[in-house]
Parts: structure tokens; C-alpha cells; sequence
């Protein structure tokens, strides 16, 4: 339950910096509002046995000043804020979030792209493993403060659950299917 929402000024920052960019463009001096925030990972977890997708759901805050349940349906997925490979950091986001241990040699790079365009633009790189109950090593759930729940999704419900607007999901996500379907041909 949520309680004593709040938005209060952000006086320090540990994840995001808010900035003022000035540039010229064609003559023009402009500026604009932006945020330098952390690249991501996100990984498509699939377990072929009961031909399913694993997701996470989480309460998020940005996502309750606009939706009156804030939960969203996501990937997967973790920030790029150590010296490891994106891939070992993908790796890792799964055993924290989902409770799988995925050999890294296991996880395909399907592609990157921007998120957050208009005030943070930040590079997310997207992957994709299969799981099954011997790579299980605990329920997941995240780490320290994390309160992330694990969702099982049959592929045969993901089509509408795309367009499914009473769930709250990235786009990210509702990407990731629409490759599954065209690699799978579903």
C-alpha cells in the first residue's frame, strides 16, 4: 500500500543529474532541460517448458503521479553503474530479479536503443536467455530495498497483454515480444 505520497525538490542525486544543455542549431541558440542519467539492460527471459515469459513487477513512483497504481510490468533489467560487461550485468539483474543463475554464454545481445529521449536519452541494451527450473537458484525478488515481484506470462496471452493500457509496461517490453513473435514466427 502506498502512503503519504510526496514530491519534494531533489537537493542531492545518486542516479540522475538534472542539467541545462545550450547549443546552436542552423544560427539558433537553444537550450533545453535534461536529465544524465545511467545506460541499462533489460533481458526477454523465456522458459520454453511451459512456453512462458518471466517479467518483474515493481511499484513505480514516477508512474503513480500518473496512473492510480504506479505497478509496472517491465523486464528484467538493472542500470550500468559498475566496471563489469553489460552482458555480466545483464547476468547478474537476472539472479537478483528472477532468481535464475543463466551462464553468460547463454544470453543474446538482440539490440540497443534510446530510452528516454526528450530529457534523458539513454542507451538501453536489450537481451534474451532462455530459462528452465535447473537454472533456478531462489524466488528473486531484488536486492536490499527491492520489492520486485516475478510474473509468469504465457506467450499466448503476450499479444494482447501489448495492448492490454489497464497494465502499465515499457516499451521496452511490449519491443521485446514483437521480436520474439517475428524471430519465432508466432
Amino acid at each position: 500500500m502506498i502512503e503519504n505520497f510526496r514530491i519534494e525538490p531533489l537537493s542531492e542525486s545518486h542516479f540522475v543529474r538534472p542539467a541545462l544543455v545550450r547549443y546552436e542549431q542552423d544560427g539558433v541558440q537553444k537550450s533545453w532541460e535534461i536529465v544524465q542519467a545511467h545506460d541499462s539492460v533489460a533481458v526477454l527471459l523465456y522458459e520454453r517448458d511451459r512456453d512462458l515469459f518471466i517479467l518483474v513487477k515493481q511499484f513505480r513512483p514516477a508512474v503513480y503521479m500518473h496512473d492510480e497504481d504506479g505497478y509496472t510490468y517491465e523486464l528484467c533489467a538493472g542500470i550500468v553503474d559498475k566496471e563489469s560487461s553489460l552482458v555480466q550485468i545483464a547476468k547478474e539483474e537476472i539472479e537478483e530479479e528472477c532468481g535464475y543463475d543463466v551462464p553468460a554464454e547463454c544470453i543474446e545481445k538482440i539490440t540497443s536503443f534510446y530510452t528516454s529521449v526528450g530529457f534523458a536519452g539513454s542507451r538501453q541494451t536489450l537481451y534474451f536467455a532462455e530459462v528452465n527450473e535447473k537454472m533456478r537458484v531462489h524466488d528473486g525478488g531484488g536486492i536490499e530495498m527491492e520489492q520486485i515481484e516475478v510474473v509468469e506470462l504465457p506467450v499466448n496471452e503476450a499479444r494482447s497483454f501489448i495492448y492490454d493500457e489497464s497494465k502499465a509496461k515499457t516499451p521496452g517490453l511490449m519491443f521485446a515480444f514483437m521480436w520474439f513473435f517475428d524471430r519465432f514466427s508466432r
